[in-house]
């Protein structure tokens, strides 16, 4: 796909690969704008299920009005037959490539970036979207600054968004039944493939933040199916228990994102970012 054009870009540098889509860097062809361009792969392209998916992400993002939100600047066929989105380009790392250099983060560090995250989030659950694979892939730091500090937090990949209509038209969109998202930041309801709401993010939220203090996740295995009952069975580990110096307002934070039932949560993501903009104060 390099030298290809979608639109007024043409492709000049490949990114990243994914289970989706490819990502290239692309460069505006009359005002050296800079892009990167989200192209589906070609398995993909010939499923239309997971064209409507994709093209899903694009609706999804682009309702969304938030600095923390990655910008999508277009989406259509190529002529090739493969759909791409054009997104602003970032640089710097996303968190998962932080925590892969880093280990853990100390959590005043990872309690900025949540509230940031549940910030972004927040703004994209009042257009009635719900991400559903929260994950540190999908959360990218843009940062001049040194080590662990982020001067901006974008959220990414709403490919598995859900957009629950408010026009009343169709009634809300439900996907029961099928699992979707990543094994060890989903929420047991996801787990159980029950209709979610827009506490499944704030639990997988709770999955990430818990992590960036403790290293991993709370639920691990090579088989997923442990994961996954894990997550709708068993009871999280303590914070506190694990990292001594956490404070107790923190440890029942996180507790309160990860239970089971989604009305023992935090009920909205507004609520979160309050809580962890009042810490940090």
């Amino acid at each position: 796909m390099l030298g290809e054009r979608f639109g007024s870009f043409k492709a000049v540098a490949k990114l990243g690969k994914g289970a989706m889509g490819e990502v290239f860097l692309a460069q505006h062809q009359r005002i050296e704008r800079r892009a990167a361009i989200k192209v589906l792969l070609p398995e993909g392209a010939r499923d239309a299920a997971t064209v409507r998916r994709f093209f899903t992400e694009a609706r999804a993002t682009s309702l969304i009005r938030h600095p923390g939100i990655v910008q999508v600047h277009d989406c259509d066929v190529h002529r090739n037959g493969r759909a791409y989105i054009v997104m602003e380009y970032l640089e710097g790392e996303s968190l998962a490539h932080r925590l892969r250099r880093c280990g853990v983060l100390p959590w005043s560090s990872a309690c900025r970036i949540t509230c940031l995250v549940a910030d972004a989030v927040s703004a994209a659950h009042e257009r009635k979207i719900i991400h559903r694979d929260l994950k540190p892939g999908n959360v990218f730091l843009l940062s001049e600054a040194e080590w662990p500090q982020p001067a901006e937090v974008k959220v990414l990949d709403f490919g598995v968004a859900k957009l629950l209509e408010s026009d009343g038209a169709a009634g809300p969109a439900t996907t029961v039944g099928r699992i979707l998202g990543t094994p060890e930041y989903m929420s047991p309801e996801q787990c159980s493939g029950a209709r979610v709401d827009h506490r499944c993010d704030v639990y997988s939220l709770g999955c990430m933040l818990f992590e960036m203090i403790v290293g991993a996740p709370p639920f691990m295995s090579s088989r997923v199916r442990d994961v996954l009952a894990s997550h709708k069975f068993r009871s999280p580990p303590s914070l506190a228990a694990l990292i001594a110096d956490t404070p107790l307002w923190l440890d029942g934070l996180v507790a309160g994102m990860l239970a089971k039932e989604p009305a023992r949560r935090p009920q909205a993501m507004a609520e979160v970012a309050a809580i962890l903009a009042s810490a940090g104060s």
